[in-house]
């Protein structure tokens, strides 16, 4: 007892003792958590990223190919998103009432069912089966959206955009490497008897159960009821707690998170199926190594924009990522049949999304009281998931009636909403 005492007291260059006011000790208190939260959130974000990486890379391709209809192609991508649409509230209120612990290892047991369902609905060739396994894995990704919230519900104003951003960060390794294992998973898969195209995903299944034991164990004390209780008693310091709230500026961050996502989801879901025709012969190769660099960008640089909005504001780097997502755009109306011009496309919209959605995620944190942040969080998950849905559905019946350029254009308008609509979110 007489160690741990003196090692909680500072010794002055007078050489008198002195000891920490309490207030400072429950800050550093507060601050060491917040920093093993953020290490706990990133590590899950690596594991759980790889099933990510890999649906969005192989879904449109085992919608296309199991169907036998092209034009469904965009319905992996949109039951991805409608997964987590459908989640997204219920795991919030979850979080809200039970911690962010068991949001987020349901999220990764959904996860992990979903893998087994989709590879099951690959070997019997049933495309409603499909829908359901990815369906599943949406549900997952709902939980790894929660994360980079979690990450700011013990968070300083002066780092909560810049935490946010590690944790977004993370999913990079992930979702990167999902991708990248298209090639060596065809061989596992061959080697080991799964269907074709499904071989990525026996990696995604041991890095889902990593996830979810590490979520388990290691998110201890969970850092919502840590803010709850906090908010509650009036222990924390002004800077860790949101006591005024701002509804407009709450809303404006769920639209412009949700109008670049839907840019996002929507042009990124057609690429693997229009790449399939500029290169049939390598199309796994040209496809993996694509959407890797378009995870890249929507991740790697994620605690840059996460800095930027600190420091410029939120909602200037907003703005810096709609003109990102329209230099992407323009890239892509261009020049749509170079495989090399579609491909730095797709990393400019990865860009873009980051700089929006960081940015916007933590606008609205701060925009909200903190007891109030699940329900608005999880409402502004249902939104941007639940819009992409829709979005990518239309994407394929658009990448059929216009072309690839042509989509890339009408995805313009909601950049350009999102610029228009930026002042109200001053007020």
């Amino acid at each position: 007892m007489r160690e741990a005492a003196a090692a909680d007291r500072d010794d002055t260059p007078d050489g008198r003792v002195t000891t920490p006011a309490p207030a400072e000790q429950h800050s550093e208190a507060i601050a060491r958590l917040q920093r093993r939260t953020v290490g706990v959130l990133a590590v899950g974000q690596v594991l759980g990223g790889i099933a990510f990486g890999a649906t969005i890379s192989l879904g449109a391709l085992l919608a296309s190919d199991i169907s036998g209809n092209e034009a469904l192609s965009g319905w992996a991508t949109a039951s991805v998103t409608l997964g987590a649409a459908l989640c997204a509230i219920p795991l919030s209120r979850l979080a809200a009432r039970f911690g962010r612990r068991r949001a987020l290892t349901l999220g990764n047991l959904f996860a992990l069912i979903g893998i087994a369902v989709v590879i099951s609905a690959a070997a019997a060739r049933v495309f409603p089966l499909l829908l359901l396994g990815v369906i599943l894995i949406g549900a997952g990704n709902a939980g790894n959206l929660q994360s980079r919230f979690a990450a700011t519900d013990l968070a300083t104003t002066s780092r909560r955009g810049r935490d946010l951003g590690t944790v977004v960060w993370a999913t990079t390794v992930g979702g990167v490497a999902g991708p990248l294992m298209l090639t060596p998973g065809e061989a596992l898969g061959a080697a080991i008897g799964m269907p074709p195209l499904t071989g990525a995903y026996a990696f995604s299944i041991v890095a889902q159960i990593l996830a979810l034991v590490l979520y388990l164990v290691a998110l201890r004390p969970d850092p919502l009821l840590t803010a709850q209780q906090l908010a509650r008693t009036g222990e924390a310091r002004r800077e860790h707690v949101v006591e005024v709230d701002r509804p407009v500026a709450a809303r404006y961050a769920m639209f412009a998170v949700s109008a670049s996502h839907v840019v996002m989801a929507s042009v990124m879901a057609m690429t693997p199926v229009h790449l399939s025709h500029l290169a049939p012969e390598h199309v796994t190769l040209i496809v993996g190594v694509t959407i890797a660099l378009h995870v890249f960008g929507m991740y790697g640089l994620s605690p840059v924009f996460g800095m930027l909005a600190d420091r410029w504001g939120r909602i200037a780097t907003v703005l810096l990522g709609q003109a990102i997502l329209a230099a992407s755009l323009v890239t892509a109306a261009v020049a749509p049949n170079e495989p090399m011009a579609v491909l730095v496309a797709l990393f400019l919209l990865g860009l873009g999304w980051s700089a929006a959605t960081v940015a916007g995620a933590a606008l609205l944190t701060e925009s909200t009281e903190t007891l109030r942040r699940p329900r608005r969080q999880g409402l502004s998950d249902t939104l941007m998931t639940s819009s992409a849905a829709v979005g990518a559905v239309i994407a394929g019946v658009l990448l059929s009636a216009i072309d690839y350029g042509g989509l890339a254009m009408v995805a313009l308008v909601l950049v350009a909403a999102t610029v228009v609509l930026a002042p109200y979110a001053r007020r």
